[in-house]
């Protein structure tokens, strides 16, 4: 007998939400498995049956499903627990990964992974962070009616909503608000979806009156927008314009808690209405949200802000500007060994060390497609004519009419209107440029009007630079692969609300690698570069790590290039991974703009993840600056292109090691390796004997021969995480010895200052492999 199918999760003309799910154990027909495949006959068509859908799981079982199935009647199909667990399913079809609600059809033949309750999957967090935001969002407005809701994404740790309310919002709102929020979980309501065509969706929210909201939706793409409704009572409970996904049912949210509010502005303006962001975060399990919490408190005893300025490793101070590092001494030994290490590791490999300037003319990054792309995230361009100067001004304040609202946009438009009348005036007509054009058309007139103005840019990547040192001169297949490294100093303009310490900044370097080689060499220099940077993160202590294959979003239009070359590039990728061996997971949609990317992202002591170590595989830029090489038909040849990364950005690499080793570096790394404290007066001048000896040996070494008693001496020395401190008195003067001390304060015995000197060098040397503690 063939086994019925029910085609669940259709929405009906009225946008009317689903039934809620029922166990299938309860349905008169139920699902069997039988050697790994599903046999079910599908929807009745007239009087007929017939199989409409092919699905393959992860597996590589194959299931034929009806047609208007969804990823819970598959979940349900396999088996109850399975069904209890699910939460959305992930479609891919033709290569392109979807998640979506667990209720909704599949979008025909397609791959199809079911996603679970889990806190150990990042994507499975993420919907349930993003449905919490909704609860918080709904909770908030049952408290506060007069709140206007802007938008609430969800986080790698959790999830915050934007508001713009008058009343200020404190941690002393939070007890009720999370009440609210554990009423509205415990209705257990499901999560509907409902479409509109834009227009509707327009009228709906220009009634509702919340500009924000209508902004969202001006944005969005595609010919519909979708609602999601916290319950079935579309019109009676609370909803939101939202793209989804989202767990099937409040009830599914297990474990939540408010974290903090700050304040923020719509769209990073600081001249729009100030709005307020509270952040919270949540898990599927209690055990989770009490490891997290923990976690955070273990986080702040480890701040890299706090330690730096404890132990005076870098500054940012706003005479100098937000977001840019002054590093200081102490910081400076880090960073420099840092490249010391690395440095010594590439040469080892072939790497060229080249420099190159922090900026450069705005034809280079026209072509690489960095401007006017990536704009939003640069410093403006800078103009050397009159008309370039004027032009990029009027842009600038014609992208601000484009993001503004209301009455401020009307008055920063008709300025608009005016100076490109006024410029016009000045210099004569602009092509294309209409002060009677809508903003969008004026903003496009002036971009146009810019490509023929010389400027320059202060660089954000360096990559176009060390393109220009490779195009320097003809290049022979027998010099291939070329291999140029710099640690090059490059500027974002980040927002400044999320500019952080060293981990967010506005200047910093990277420890940056291009590498120009052949089709056949491609494979063994993807290889490379990956045991490099697990060299790299192993010397380190940051072994704990997972891979990530960063692909193309074909749907997206940020990517540049041709699909061939997107296709070679991901496929040489993806080789590269399996070849070497590490286990790696694949992700639509974090691909660099110009080519796939493996990313290392690292697990910390605490249990955070940090992406640190890149490596990037690009076949546009070759072709975009005209790249050739000759090759043994004396023929030119196009290279390809690996950009490589190790550390990522310097700055944000030794704030992570800040935190992770909580200040306390290795031997190798510490600012002050060994500090002398002498027990009285009377050893002072054999205190500073050693001092000097230690300082001649290339050891780095301080002393401290003041008139305190030697406890808060020693003290002092392991507040400034000093790795061995070396107790002498009058004993170890006569004796010629030292008695050695570590930071956590365990006397390890006496020993000569030569022995120290040679135990601390094998330390050094070894990083970190033979400590002096273990001789």
């Amino acid at each position: 007998m063939a086994h019925l199918f029910r085609g669940g999760g259709h929405e009906s003309a009225d946008h009317s939400c689903p039934p809620r799910l029922k166990p299938w154990a309860t349905q008169p027909l139920s699902w069997r498995l039988t050697k790994h495949r599903i046999h079910c006959a599908t929807r009745r068509v007239g009087h007929t049956w017939s199989i409409e859908l092919k699905v393959k799981l992860p597996d590589g079982t194959l299931l034929d499903v009806a047609d208007g199935s969804s990823t819970a009647d598959v979940a349900t199909a396999i088996g109850p627990g399975l069904a209890r667990a699910a939460i959305a399913g992930r479609h891919t079809v033709n290569g392109q990964c979807t998640i979506v609600d667990l209720a909704r059809p599949l979008p025909g033949d397609c791959e199809l992974s079911i996603l679970t309750a889990s806190d150990e999957d990042p994507a499975s967090l993420q919907i349930l962070r993003h449905s919490t935001a909704h609860v918080m969002a709904e909770a908030i407005c049952a408290l506060f009616p007069q709140t206007k809701l802007v938008y609430g994404p969800p986080l790698e740790d959790g999830f915050y909503y934007d508001l713009d309310l008058d009343r200020p919002i404190t941690p002393d709102d939070f007890e009720r608000i999370e009440a609210e929020m554990a009423r509205i979980i415990k209705e257990d309501r499901t999560f509907c979806r409902y479409e509109m065509s834009r227009a509707e969706a327009a009228g709906k929210l220009r009634d509702e009156g919340n500009r924000y909201k209508i902004d969202n939706a001006e944005r969005a793409e595609g010919d519909t927008l979708s609602f999601y409704v916290t319950g079935e009572r579309r019109g009676k409970d609370f909803e939101d314009l939202c793209r989804g996904p989202h767990i099937p049912s409040t009830g599914r949210i297990k474990a939540f808690k408010l974290r903090q509010v700050s304040r923020s502005h719509y769209r990073g303006n600081v001249k729009d209405t100030p709005l307020q962001r509270v952040y919270g975060t949540a898990f599927f399990k209690k055990s989770s949200l009490k490891e997290y919490f923990t976690r955070l408190e273990e986080a702040k005893k480890r701040d890299h802000r706090v330690l730096g300025r404890e132990l005076e490793l870098f500054a940012i101070n706003d005479k100098v500007g937000s977001g840019l590092v002054l590093w200081l001494p102490n910081g400076s030994v880090i960073r420099d060994e840092l490249q010391r290490f690395l440095t010594g590791e590439m040469v080892k490999l072939g790497y060229d060390m080249i420099h190159t300037p922090v900026i450069g003319n705005l034809d280079l990054y026209r072509c690489s497609g960095h401007y006017p792309y990536y704009e939003d995230s640069q410093y403006p361009a800078m103009f050397e004519s009159e008309r370039g100067k004027a032009l990029q001004s009027l842009l600038q304040l014609a992208r601000r009419a484009v993001d503004a609202v209301g009455a401020a946009r009307d008055e920063i438009v008709a300025s608009v209107r005016r100076l490109a009348i006024a410029m016009q005036e000045t210099w004569g007509a602009i092509e294309g440029l209409s002060a009677d054009a809508p903003i969008d058309g004026i903003v496009k007139s002036l971009y146009t009007a810019l490509e023929s103005e010389t400027g320059y840019l202060l660089r954000p990547m360096n990559c176009p630079h060390h393109i220009q040192v490779y195009a320097s001169k003809m290049r022979s297949y027998r010099d291939l692969p070329v291999r140029l490294a710099e640690y090059g100093l490059v500027h974002r303009f980040e927002q400044s609300g999320e500019i952080s310490g060293l981990t967010r900044v506005r200047g910093f370097t990277q420890d940056d690698a291009h590498i120009f080689c052949t089709a056949d060499q491609l494979a063994a220099e993807i290889g490379a570069t990956i045991a490099l940077t697990k060299r790299v993160l192993d010397t380190l202590g940051l072994g704990d790590y997972r891979v990530r294959i960063g692909l193309r979003d074909a749907a997206s239009d940020k990517w540049i290039g041709s699909d061939e070359n997107w296709a070679k590039s991901e496929a040489a990728v993806r080789a590269a991974a399996v070849e070497s061996g590490i286990e790696h997971t694949e992700e639509l949609g974090e691909a660099a703009f110009y080519g796939p990317k493996i990313d290392f992202v690292v697990k910390d002591c605490i249990g955070r993840e940090w992406q640190l170590g890149t490596v990037q595989v690009d076949y546009n830029a070759p072709q975009r600056f005209d790249l050739s090489y000759i090759g043994p038909d004396n023929r030119p040849h196009r290279p390809i292109m690996i950009h490589r990364a190790p550390f990522g950005s310097l700055e944000r690499f030794v704030g992570i090691l800040i935190e992770h080793f909580a200040g306390a570096f290795p031997l190798w790394l510490s600012p002050v390796q060994v500090g002398v404290v002498s027990v009285s007066e009377k050893s002072a001048a054999y205190a500073q004997e050693v001092h000097a000896t230690l300082r001649t040996a290339g050891i780095r070494a301080d002393v401290d021969t003041g008139d305190e008693k030697i406890g808060p001496k020693k003290h002092r020395m392991r507040g400034r995480k000093v790795n061995y401190v070396l107790v002498v008195g009058e004993r170890e003067a006569e004796d010629g010895t030292v008695n050695v001390n570590d930071r956590d304060g365990r006397t390890l015995g006496n020993m000569t200052v030569a022995a120290l000197i040679e135990a601390c060098r094998a330390e050094i040397d070894s990083k970190g492999g033979s400590p002096v503690a273990a001789g």
